[in-house]
């Protein structure tokens, strides 16, 4: 998978931050708030137009799998997908949910810093960010094997 610079530019930018005073992280969370967000914008991105190239047969495999995981009978009452596209798409959607479990984890953590004004707690967000950016990163690269 190509590095994006979004995420690059924002590890940089938290790899900085983990340094910071209480004074610091007052002025700069929004600054850290807006690069991180196009940092998961733009892994986000990257993840669709990656599964935009997915052939039909993955795409069914793919759509069948979410609908089921979220117990959505009416989607799920098509025909079952291929099982050589299921076992595939299964590891994808295993990625995709540890990376978001991440994210939302990462999320939280500044959520929870900013309330309490903690530094020690704006740090381990920054930890978290890049770890969940780099989930997002395997999940797509999981992604991208599918049509190989």
């Amino acid at each position: 998978m190509r590095k994006l610079p979004e995420v690059e530019q924002a590890r940089a930018l938290m790899t900085e931050a983990m340094a910071w005073s209480v004074v610091k992280w007052l002025r700069e969370k929004r600054r850290v708030r807006k690069v991180a967000d196009e940092a998961n914008a733009a892994l986000d991105h990257l993840n669709q137009v990656v599964k935009d190239g997915w052939g039909e047969e993955v795409r069914v495999a793919y759509k069948y799998l979410v609908a089921q995981a979220a117990g959505l009978q009416e989607e799920t009452h098509s025909c079952a997908p291929d099982p050589d596209a299921a076992l595939v798409v299964r590891a994808v959607i295993k990625a995709d949910e540890a990376a978001s479990r991440a994210r939302a984890d990462a999320e939280g953590t500044f959520d929870e810093a900013e309330r309490l004004l903690s530094t020690s707690l704006a740090r381990e967000g920054c930890r978290k960010a890049i770890y969940s950016w780099d989930l997002h990163e395997k999940a797509i690269g999981k992604a991208e094997t599918v049509n190989r």
